[in-house]
């Protein structure tokens, strides 16, 4: 487990106060816990986590940004710990309030906290059981992630790439269980987010569309939709001269239609076998 780094600006926090004491310590909370996650000690780790936001109550004023940076911290702690210890429920709760209060602020100072949403977003896809309920959370969560996409693509293209990959993850732990449309759904949003963070068709999307087709091709139904992705992407991996994509989508095409040439085979060897078997009954019928 690796603790959401959240840099709190310690100059926008009177020297000496109460707030400044509240901000040290929290600080100091989060830091001994992250040692004692390292050790798997992780009921320990939660007392600090507790112990930082009975802390942070006392802070003087909720809407200041320092406050809100530490509070989501302590949100993202919270919720890794709790799914470590196996309490599903309440760290799914604890990724609930972390987007509430990340909303805010996201809308306030996209630039600063734009790729702790983005992060909260690849949580969602590791803590979430309902894999149903996580693609409802990213396609909602996707209208705030386009706009942090417009005002700062720099700034989350590397928490970006850690949502991308798990997506893909996620897709192909599903397709090996023979959960293949489900697999699809989540190979579909890595690559349009992929696609999105690039601003353009690179070797990562033509890979994860090559991946994408394997599944389809599992499903008769879908192999004609397989076909015509592979021919989509095809132009994409000749322009960007990666032989061997282009080479893997030639074959793959070729094997589907080598599915289609012999599942017609295959129909029309059937329909006969069942022709000849009526003409057969037909000539054992006595006549009338």
């Amino acid at each position: 487990m690796t603790m959401i780094e959240i840099p709190v600006d310690l100059k926008k926090v009177d020297k000496n106060t109460r707030d400044h004491e509240i901000v040290d310590a929290v600080l100091t909370c989060r830091k001994t816990a992250e040692s004692l996650a390292a050790e798997n000690r992780y009921m320990d780790a939660m007392e600090r986590i507790v112990e930082g936001l009975r802390e942070l109550r006392e802070f003087s004023n909720y809407t200041d940004h320092e406050f809100r940076a530490l509070l989501v911290g302590l949100l993202f702690d919270l919720s890794e710990i709790h799914f470590q210890l196996k309490d599903y429920k309440q760290s799914e709760k604890e990724l609930d309030t972390l987007f509430k209060v990340l909303e805010n602020l996201i809308k306030e100072d996209a630039e600063r906290f734009g790729k702790y949403h983005i992060l909260a977003m690849e949580l969602s896809t590791r803590i979430l059981r309902s894999r149903k309920k996580t693609l409802e959370l990213l396609v909602k969560q996707q209208i705030n992630a386009g706009v942090l996409y417009d005002k700062v693509n720099a700034g989350v293209s590397a928490a970006t790439e850690r949502l991308i990959e798990s997506l893909r993850n996620v897709g192909e732990l599903l397709a090996s269980t023979g959960d293949y449309r489900a697999a699809l759904k989540f190979y579909s949003e890595a690559i349009k987010l992929s696609k999105k963070r690039a601003g353009k068709v690179t070797r990562k999307e033509v890979k994860m569309t090559i991946e994408m087709a394997k599944i389809m091709m599992r499903l008769s139904q879908m192999r004609p939709r397989a076909k015509r992705l592979l021919e989509a992407v095809l132009p994409h991996a000749i322009a960007l001269e990666t032989i061997e994509l282009e080479e893997d989508i030639l074959a793959l095409i070729e094997i589907l239609d080598s599915y289609a040439r012999n599942e017609s085979g295959w129909k029309t060897f059937l329909h006969k076998v069942q022709k000849g078997a009526k003409n057969r009954i037909s000539k054992l019928k006595p006549n009338a």
